[in-house]
């Protein structure tokens, strides 16, 4: 898991240290879902297609660096697949 800075205001950190149950990460990636949904993104599809992108060979690095939204995860993924495994060509 990669730790991402965020940047809070003093009465957020007032608010968290008030409510020390609440669970911060957890506030963060539920916004993030919701962002997600206004944008038509489904989270479980997003997670599957990621994990097919690692099985394919794929860092998570080179992942962000040649796409930047779903569909070009999803044309990632779909034309690794199209594509025949190695010395499975044939010459003709």
């Amino acid at each position: 898991m990669i730790t991402r800075s965020v940047t809070i205001e003093d009465i957020d950190d007032l608010y968290l240290m008030w409510n020390d149950h609440i669970n911060a990460s957890a506030l963060y990636r539920r916004a993030l879902r919701e962002e997600m949904e206004v944008r038509g993104v489904d989270p479980d599809e997003l997670r599957d297609l990621l994990e097919r992108a690692r099985e394919q060979g794929y860092t998570l690095d080179e992942i962000a660096e040649d796409t930047n939204r779903f569909d070009d995860l999803q044309s990632l993924v779909e034309e690794q697949q199209n594509q025949p495994p190695a010395g499975d060509a044939t010459d003709d």
